[in-house]
């Protein structure tokens, strides 16, 4: 039997990158998966890909920066399956490669409002439903700049820390009513948002990308989404509060500081 047969999925930030790997590989493990995001084009495609194939899944818009989208969301996925076994807080920007004196408030509030309080929301419309059931496994996507320092990185290591920190917390609170909350680090992995990341910044970022890990080379996609799918499985039955690291040794390796010009 499929590993995920019969839960319902949510994943956010879906339409490409993790989000999209992550979706495909819960569905092809037998999971009914909503994948959201603001591409909607590109969402409804991925969706309708999976179906074609024989999977279940739907596509939602939702802008995770509002609280009515996320809600919609979750709600949209309970009524048309009755439950929610799996909360997947993907959806992530990329601010920085500057000194943190020289960010904005208002490029601070955005990667906060994206990359932290997001996942606070999730969390919050999935955790009613799951206490209910007494079940649910939540997966919220940190970083390997959470455990490292990288110049020009504070704000979104900071959103990315405190991500890790809230996901042991819910752990904690949550695991009397067999909630599971986990979190993964990845390194850096070959997704559209870093490739326009390179290409923002130039130099040398991405042959410094594969001389900073241990494996010689960059992540791929589909090696996050197996770990998710781990961590959404009954075989992590026992795994709560946890930060699962598929980042090829990043942050066991000395620290490395990439020459970008």
């Amino acid at each position: 039997m499929a590993r995920l047969e019969g839960k319902t999925a949510v994943i956010t930030g879906a339409a490409d990158g993790i989000g999209h790997a992550i979706a495909q590989a819960m569905a092809r493990e037998g999971a009914h998966v909503f994948l959201s995001d603001i591409s909607d084009a590109q969402g409804e495609r991925c969706a309708a890909q999976l179906r074609a194939a024989g999977h279940l899944a739907d596509y939602l818009h939702c802008d995770v920066a509002k609280a009515d989208d996320i809600a919609r969301l979750v709600d949209t996925a309970v009524r048309q399956t009755g439950h929610l076994d799996v909360m997947v807080n993907n959806a992530a920007i990329a601010i920085g490669g500057m000194p943190v004196h020289e960010m904005t408030d208002e490029q601070w509030q955005r990667l906060i409002e994206i990359n932290l309080t997001s996942v606070f929301r999730g969390c919050k419309c999935a955790l009613p439903h799951m206490i209910a059931q007494k079940s649910g496994s939540i997966i919220n996507m940190a970083s390997a700049q959470g455990h490292i320092g990288l110049d020009g990185w504070t704000a979104y290591a900071g959103a990315k820390g405190a991500v890790m920190a809230m996901t042991r917390q819910m752990a904690v609170e949550f695991g009397p009513v067999n909630i599971r909350v986990n979190s993964i680090s990845p390194g850096t992995i070959d997704t559209p948002m870093n490739d326009r990341l390179a290409r923002q910044i130039g130099g040398n970022l991405a042959k410094a990308w594969v001389k900073m890990h241990p494996l010689g080379r960059i992540g791929k996609p589909c090696e996050v989404a197996e770990a998710a799918v781990y961590l959404a499985s009954d075989a992590a039955g026992f795994t709560s509060g946890t930060d699962l690291r598929v980042d090829g040794g990043l942050t066991a390796a000395p620290r490395y500081v990439p020459e970008l010009l």
